[in-house]
């Protein structure tokens, strides 16, 4: 009888261990009254078998800490008794996770953009390769290996993602249950208050920002289009997107009608157009970098060598290293959509005025914006 350690744990921890090719987890002495136990696993010593023990170690342990232990182990004991949950026919073999997000992925990528697809698809299929097992018959370690690996908001989307996926797997008769279902609800994820993200740069910080542009060797070139994402509110996305054929002849009026993301131009963000009215800085804005013969088709703001602006290495580049050199707190470059709606609220302009400017309903602007506003007095009765 060879018993090996795999390592050896810390007073109060949980480790694995292989016996006689097998795994188990030793479990702490004083949770047993100073008498050593073990959880016998039923799983052979593989590599990929001592990852799915690692997790079940750490779901022990957060229980420790938690004050959630069974002591009568029912709790963690393997569940031999799962039916599958897949519907196969005789010899075929079950699809698994990874396969059903591809399937998934490719029905879905006919109605959906290719940023969608590119970006959030993309992304959960990189947490589902990352996964110790893609058996949906133990969707329970899936989902302690994310809660491990992950922060419980980011869980609690890649575990919708995978319901979502399995309910198509179940219409297309696929798999005849699902496993995920009801897992992201359990998930519990700290409440955000949406109106502490959104803290908008004042006048002074403005002009330093801008002015920090003009100053920089290497991002000058980016001036204009931070001065004009201050002065119209506008999405990065259609900042980004905006063509000469977006602005009328005479520089009075822009429309927004199309965006930008990661290179793929698309609808609006309400999938909607509206107008813009241009005053007299942004119209002296415009004059200075319209070209005499313009190409309508061709961005009003282009990358330093031609084409479109990318907006995450705008973002991680430039924003990030000429406010780095301001004595201000940092906000990301979206703030510049909040600066520009706080200033239309605190210069008198109607709540409705604002929304329609800036593509957002009235309600979302009361929701999140008034208690933004510096300054407000009470009318003289």
């Amino acid at each position: 009888m060879v018993m090996k350690t795999e390592h050896k744990a810390s007073k109060g921890s949980v480790s694995v261990e292989s016996f006689q090719n097998r795994l188990r987890l030793r479990l702490p002495r004083q949770l047993f009254g100073g008498k050593q136990k073990y959880l016998t696993l039923g799983m052979a010593d593989t590599p990929e078998n001592s990852q799915l023990a690692e997790v079940k170690a750490k779901q022990i342990e957060s229980d420790i800490a938690f004050k959630r232990f069974d002591p009568t182990l029912a709790k963690y004991k393997p569940q031999s008794h799962l039916t599958l949950v897949v519907s196969i026919t005789e010899g075929q073999q079950q699809p698994t996770l990874i396969e059903l997000w591809d399937k998934y992925t490719a029905y879905k990528s006919k109605a959906l953009s290719v940023t969608t697809i590119n970006k959030d698809f993309k992304k959960t299929r990189n947490h589902i390769g990352r996964l110790p097992t893609h058996k949906l018959s133990e969707a329970v370690i899936i989902r302690d290996f994310l809660l491990a690996k992950l922060t419980p908001n980011a869980t609690k989307r890649v575990l919708t993602q995978l319901k979502a996926c399995c309910d198509w797997a179940i219409d297309s008769e696929l798999i005849s249950s699902n496993p995920f279902v009801g897992m992201s609800q359990k998930v519990k994820v700290a409440v955000k208050n949406e109106d502490e993200t959104i803290d908008p740069f004042n006048k002074c910080e403005q002009e330093q920002i801008i002015a920090a542009f003009e100053k920089n060797v290497h991002y000058n070139y980016y001036t204009n289009y931070v001065r004009f994402l201050f002065m119209t509110g506008c999405r990065t996305s259609e900042a980004i997107g905006l063509t000469w054929n977006h602005i009328n002849s005479n520089l009075t009026l822009i429309t927004f009608s199309e965006a930008v993301v990661e290179g793929n131009r698309k609808d609006t963000k309400t999938y909607q157009s509206r107008k813009f009215p241009i005053n007299k800085s942004l119209k002296e804005l415009l004059l200075s970098i319209k070209p005499s013969s313009p190409n309508t088709d061709i961005p009003v703001f282009k990358a330093p060598k031609g084409g479109l602006i990318d907006a995450h290495n705008f973002l991680n580049r430039a924003w990030k290293t000429v406010l780095s050199e301001l004595n201000i707190p940092y906000r990301p470059q979206y703030h510049t959509r909040h600066t520009f709606i706080t200033n239309c609220l605190e210069a008198g302009v109607s709540v409705v005025q604002v929304a329609k400017w800036v593509g957002n309903s009235p309600e979302i602007i009361m929701k999140h914006y008034a208690g933004t506003i510096r300054q407000v007095q009470v009318p003289e009765f």
